[in-house]
């Protein structure tokens, strides 16, 4: 059974998630802000980034690990100007290098928090490249990119080479765009490195800012044996080369960031209110758990992205009530500025949702 990791003493969840879950060799970490236990959040941008630290390192030592356990982490900025203050802070934190990370912008974070981390912990981790952590048969990806889609494929092609794997191997990728590349152009250079059909599952999104040189960031898992790497595909979503609904890394399934969008004939997203359109996305994200016999109890991690935080609580109410006793830890961010909310020609709305799973068999 996952077993949930809750500290002693910390913030107080601000939503429908556990704030760590051990699963198997591996603890997922919840994204955490800058406020304190007491809900107080600092003036400087130093300290504030401490106690985002200090937050994260209270659930890994509850749950008996240390800081130099962590493998990966998902940094927020809502600034990224930021980042190079973020950058000596993850020095001072993590002196002997530490874990493998990756750093955005994006427009907002639950209670107004200037930053956010989530993590994946686990013992032993050895280090094929710099900027890759593997344990358990898993590689976990830094951050790469490039100022094109083209630079950021080369860079990550090259990365993984160094790590002695092909693209062939990666489970799931984040891929994250800014100043003004669109998905469709990193999608016609991303498409071709990967068979129909067998592609990584993947979350998709254009973000508020990248870290400087950046405008896609590519960031994922990998798995070293390809005997443990297999594609599930539930019967309405046809094959694609951008994504696959999800796949399996050994034990743990990595399942696509979905939306509220209706596959099949007609398709696009008709739900016109951010929960009509969660209930679509789960009942999406459901298709590709049942397809491969597990279920929402089986989730270990989430991430959320929303198109407005005023809707946060709206969000919550539909989506907590899909998780039992135990939901799965998350990170909740919105990207961008919201969007205009009107139908386009063919009477489809815009998205105002995307949610990413993680989950574990056991």
């Amino acid at each position: 059974m996952k077993k949930p990791v809750v500290p002693a003493v910390g913030p107080k969840p601000v939503g429908p998630y556990t704030p760590g879950i051990q699963a198997g060799d591996f603890l997922y970490v919840s994204g955490q802000g800058a406020r304190n236990p007491a809900g107080e959040m600092p003036a400087d941008f130093v300290s504030q980034t401490r106690n985002c630290l200090a937050n994260v390192k209270s659930i890994i030592e509850a749950g008996g690990y240390t800081m130099n356990d962590m493998v990966y982490g998902q940094l927020y900025l809502s600034d990224m100007k930021n980042f190079p203050a973020v950058a000596a802070l993850w020095k001072e934190a993590f002196p002997k290098g530490g874990p493998a990370f990756a750093v955005l912008g994006v427009a907002r974070m639950p209670t107004e928090t200037p930053v956010e981390l989530s993590a994946v912990v686990a013992r032993g981790a050895q280090s094929p490249h710099a900027d890759v952590r593997e344990v358990g048969g898993r590689l976990y990806f830094s951050g790469v990119g490039g100022a094109t889609p083209a630079a950021a494929m080369e860079n990550l092609v090259k990365r993984a080479k160094q790590a002695g794997i092909d693209p062939g191997h990666f489970a799931f990728l984040n891929a994250y765009c800014a100043n003004g590349v669109t998905l469709a152009q990193l999608n016609e250079v991303y498409a071709p490195f990967f068979d129909p059909g067998n592609a990584p599952a993947r979350a998709s999104m254009l973000v508020d800012s990248l870290p400087p040189g950046m405008s896609v960031e590519l960031t994922g898992v990998a798995v070293r044996d390809l005997a443990t790497r297999r594609v599930v595909r539930p019967r309405n979503m046809a094959p694609s080369r951008t994504a696959s609904p999800g796949v399996w890394a050994g034990d743990t399934f990595f399942l696509s960031a979905k939306s509220g969008f209706i596959p099949g004939p007609h398709a696009g997203i008709y739900a016109t209110t951010v929960e009509h359109q969660v209930r679509q996305t789960m009942r999406n994200l459901l298709d590709g758990l049942e397809e491969t016999g597990i279920d929402f109890s089986h989730c270990v991690a989430a991430n959320v992205y929303v198109d407005d935080l005023t809707e946060f609580a709206k969000m919550n109410g539909v989506y907590g009530s899909y998780f039992g006793a135990i939901p799965p830890t998350r990170t909740t961010v919105q990207p961008m500025k919201p969007v205009a909310r009107q139908a386009n020609a063919n009477g489809t709305f815009p998205m105002l949702e995307q949610v990413s799973l993680v989950a574990w068999r056991g």
